[in-house]
């Protein structure tokens, strides 16, 4: 699109975090603003601290609790100097932050400094990534958010206007999932459900593997593949052998951009019964359309903005397994219908997700911030 685009981040991630093929790289061009560099901090001393007035202001209007909170927050100070930085040095006019967390800290406070102007992401229910989030996003030049769910709680907790807030999400690159799954065989009877998610309570894989139980009870061929890794393992190893599904069940552990694709193409169809909050707009689901996969998810977060049930997918009850088990058996027994729902998905990834189109809405609304602040 034309645009210059540098890679920021508050800290580096934990080795083998992100097995991608593009990590290795996206690691040595991303600039790490913590720990800062001590010879920075000094040279902000030397010159007389500037804007630390500002950020005093700002750091004093948080939620504390108590003498490890505070030492947190100077911690986003040394970031946010940092930050300033580096911005003048790469000139650096707009930081677009895809996180609310700390990091919408560290830009609100430089900007409070007199840093760049900024925006933000919000990917989740806002209870996630912390508190203050009216302080965050006061200065923000627009906060957009994936799904209209989340834009009611930016604007009910954050009092920011109507016209500061927009609906988009991070979308997925449709050219690469459009060939996959060209060799799916369709057989009637049989079924190969996939989740990729991290192993949390909140994916609700349990779920998911008490439909596939009682699926297999009435004669259907279930097979299940969880992708993923995360404080749950173990207890749904427990689950899987509890309910004797050694032999059905496949837990991958975290895979690769790569890994993710051809279990896709080698699927039948992907399965997300996510239950409480937190889930947004899953990039699974997107994934997963784009190669052509029915889905079966909860309504939960922005999922009934993103499926039309029994059209290019189907949408369950948090919770209810009963209604989750009927899906996986049309989806079984019904290879036509099967086939049909992945084209639709496929077609509503395409229009709808595509990143060329979403990247190209965050795009113009950082282009016209500018162009107000210039004006």
């Amino acid at each position: 699109m034309g645009e210059e685009l540098l890679l920021l981040s508050t800290r580096r991630p934990s080795a083998g975090a992100c097995r991608h093929d593009f990590a290795p790289k996206a690691m040595a061009d991303t600039h790490y603003l913590f720990p800062p560099a001590v010879q920075n901090m000094a040279a902000w001393t030397v010159i007389g601290c500037p804007g630390l007035k500002q950020a005093s202001a700002y750091l004093n209007g948080l939620v504390s609790s108590g003498f490890r909170s505070r030492v947190r927050q100077y911690g986003l100070l040394a970031s946010a100097v940092e930050l300033i930085r580096w911005a003048r040095l790469q000139r650096v006019d707009h930081i677009h932050g895809h996180s609310c967390a700390d990091s919408a800290h560290v830009l609100a406070l430089a900007r409070w400094m007199g840093g760049p102007s900024y925006s933000l992401t919000l990917h989740g229910d806002l209870a996630v990534y912390g508190m203050d989030h009216r302080l965050k996003m006061e200065k923000a030049a627009f906060v957009s958010v994936v799904g209209k769910h989340l834009r009611r709680q930016v604007q009910e907790q954050t009092c920011m206007p109507y016209e500061r807030i927009f609906e988009t999400c991070m979308g997925v690159d449709t050219s690469v999932l459009k060939g996959l799954g060209e060799d799916r065989s369709y057989a009637p009877g049989s079924l190969h459900l996939v989740t990729v998610a991290r192993l949390n309570p909140a994916k609700g894989h349990v779920h998911a593997l008490n439909a596939i139980h009682r699926g297999l009870q009435i004669g259907l061929d279930l097979r299940y593949t969880i992708a993923g890794e995360g404080p749950n393992r173990e207890e749904l190893r427990s689950v899987i052998k509890q309910l004797g599904l050694e032999s059905r069940v496949t837990l991958t552990g975290t895979l690769g951009e790569a890994e993710v694709f051809q279990l896709l193409s080698r699927a039948d169809a992907l399965i997300l019964p996510s239950v409480g909050f937190g889930e947004a707009w899953p990039v699974s689901v997107m994934e997963a359309m784009g190669a052509g996969l029915p889905v079966i998810a909860s309504v939960i977060g922005a999922t009934p903005e993103m499926i039309t049930s029994g059209e290019d997918g189907f949408l369950v009850p948090q919770r209810d397994e009963q209604i989750l088990l009927e899906y996986i058996a049309v989806l079984a027994r019904d290879p036509e219908r099967r086939k049909r729902i992945g084209e639709a998905a496929r077609r509503t990834a395409i229009q709808r997700f595509d990143v060329k189109t979403t990247a190209e809405v965050l795009r113009k609304a950082i282009r016209e911030s500018l162009d107000a602040q210039a004006a």
